[in-house]
């Protein structure tokens, strides 16, 4: 039976032997001290540090934004594999989107007729924008910050813990020729050895020192110039972020687009337990405190009517009240003691502190401070701020509205 084992270079597998055992007692000598050491100047270790810091952080973010984005961690596993085969990722519904479509199936079966099941469909269906809007913030936060930050690990990083390991193995070797060149100057005046002279050993020791010195400051350049380089990812870096901060933004938008007009779509249903829309910014936070006071200060110019907070803002939320308009009513008022009135027709806000209005939608309104002929001061769901009376039918007397204005 005849069996091919692989050829082995015993000399060289000896020489590799040595080599990584002279290693061993070098780096041990190092630790104890007993042996001199060729330090890197301070700018270089401050360059090193920092960049071990950017690598430890940046691993941190990316595994944390990845955790908040996907919480299922065997979901995590199972992209990272997709990845890895270059295979199309699985498609798979959302919480969101497993609630929605229970609810809107619910809502059929109940009788698309009576309010209960009006109501699970109206709310199913916005569950699945939020489902969507999900959906969207994943995969575009994936494109503007993770993937971005995953690849410099994995390219610019992983090149500069190679070159610093390259770097290592060069200091290593000088120190090894500076200890082979002091050996060699305290044998001088002995007896030759071997045949070779003391002088011939020392001076192919200088040699070898010249050449292992040469070699470690141009890898000593290379590296430093790619750790200097952090600073330019980290630049980088900050403009992902703020591209991730920009499509956080939006998505909380749209959520709030989408909750705002579930609360008007169930409140517009009627029924015998007619939906009420709640003013989050009006509650009370249980410490005597308003939520509208606590200095949002979120400005429809910056943000957009859709968050449901540009009317809020220009009818005096936010933290302090110099240059802005004040509230034209009670913002104390809650829904219960305000009129109920209905929109005869559409009518398109002129600025910020005017609501838009669909024809035929329920809102609640009270009368301006000071009274103001031409406009009521109105809650629609969240939002709040002026709307003209000839676009409204008031649906309660007088006598039924409780509270004073």
């Amino acid at each position: 039976m005849n069996i091919n084992l692989p050829n082995f270079n015993v000399k060289n597998l000896v020489k590799e032997a040595g080599s990584t055992l002279s290693r061993v007692v070098q780096l041990t000598e190092e630790k104890l001290g007993t042996t001199e050491r060729t330090e890197y100047d301070n700018e270089f270790q401050n360059l090193a540090e920092r960049a071990d810091l950017t690598k430890a952080w940046t691993e941190k973010i990316v595994r944390d934004t990845e955790t908040v984005l996907i919480p299922n961690p065997q979901n995590r596993i199972e992209d990272f594999i997709f990845d890895k085969i270059e295979k199309t990722k699985p498609q798979r519904l959302s919480n969101l989107e497993h609630l929605a479509l229970d609810m809107i199936e619910a809502g059929g079966d109940f009788g698309q007729d009576l309010p209960y099941g009006q109501a699970l469909i109206k709310v199913g269906q916005a569950e699945q924008k939020l489902g969507q809007c999900e959906r969207d913030f994943i995969a575009s936060s994936g494109i503007c910050f993770t993937q971005p930050l995953r690849k410099f690990l994995e390219g610019e990083m992983k090149t500069i813990t190679k070159e610093r390991g390259i770097l290592e193995t060069k200091r290593l070797d000088l120190d090894a020729c500076k200890n082979r060149v002091k050996k060699a100057r305290s044998m001088l005046g002995q007896q030759a050895k071997d045949g070779i002279s003391p002088e011939v050993v020392l001076e192919q020791a200088e040699r070898d020192l010249r050449v292992a010195q040469a070699e470690f400051d141009r890898q000593a350049e290379i590296t430093k110039v790619l750790l200097e380089g952090i600073s330019t990812s980290q630049a980088s870096h900050l403009r992902h972020l703020h591209a991730f901060v920009e499509t956080q933004v939006r998505y909380y938008k749209h959520c709030i687009d989408a909750m705002n007009n579930l609360q008007r779509d169930l409140a517009n249903l009627g029924g015998p337990t007619p939906y009420v829309p709640i003013d989050v910014y009006n509650d009370d936070d249980g410490s005597g405190n308003h939520s509208a006071s606590s200095g949002i200060g979120l400005n429809a110019g910056v943000v957009g009517s859709g968050l449901g907070i540009g009317a809020a803002a220009g009818a005096g939320v936010g933290a302090g009240s110099g240059g802005r308009r004040r509230n034209p009513g009670d913002t104390t008022l809650t829904a219960d003691q305000m009129k109920r009135a209905r929109v005869l027709c559409a009518y398109d806000a002129k600025d910020h502190t005017e609501l838009n209005l669909n024809a035929n939608e329920v809102i609640f309104v009270t009368e301006c401070s000071p009274v103001n002929p031409d406009y009521m001061y109105g809650k629609q769901g969240l939002l709040k701020g002026l709307v003209p009376r000839a676009f409204l039918e008031m649906l309660d007397d007088e006598e039924n509205v409780s509270g004073e204005y």
